[in-house]
């Protein structure tokens, strides 16, 4: 090997290294993008502006649907006809964060012919919206207005219960 060819060789296996050390903290840091930063050091902070205590608001029939949890025995007699029959309803309701949710989930089950526990796992567990988890099963099947129709039956169903 030529002095030539060592001396680039060098010079090559620095500048990598040095490349390295340069864009590591950027690449392991990836809570706050550069981007991000840049602007927050160029725009000065905006004034904090307090806002006058409101009234205190009453809780509506869509609060009260929000709030019913899926594990309520009312949600689980109010679903079990929706879900295919000898389904457990208490181990299907595991996991949900609202009786709206769950409903929704078994609605959309039911009206797409999708088995409930494939979209619960999609939704749940991979964290897909409810219309990606209807359309990887079914692609010719309108995953939008499935999830409208699923969740506007679920509302209906849930306030039924609260009110």
């Amino acid at each position: 090997m030529t002095t030539a060819k060592t001396v680039a060789l060098t010079v090559g296996l620095a500048g990598a290294i040095a490349l390295g050390v340069w864009v590591a903290p950027r690449v392991m840091n990836r809570e706050t993008p550069s981007a991000a930063l840049a602007a927050d050091v160029a725009e000065p902070a905006a004034p904090v502006v307090e806002k006058a205590p409101s009234a205190p608001r009453r809780a509506t029939a869509v609060d009260k649907v929000a709030a019913l949890p899926a594990s309520a025995p009312a949600v689980h007699d109010r679903l079990k006809p929706i879900l295919n029959r000898g389904t457990k309803v208490e181990i299907a309701a595991q996991g949900f964060s609202s009786a709206e949710q769950f409903a929704t989930v078994a609605y959309a089950a039911r009206n797409t012919e999708v088995p409930f526990m494939v979209l619960k796992h999609r939704v749940l567990d991979e964290g897909k919206t409810l219309a990606a988890a209807i359309r990887e099963s079914k692609p010719d099947v309108n995953a939008v207005a499935e999830v409208r129709r699923a969740r506007a039956a679920a509302r209906q169903d849930i306030s039924a219960l609260v009110s």
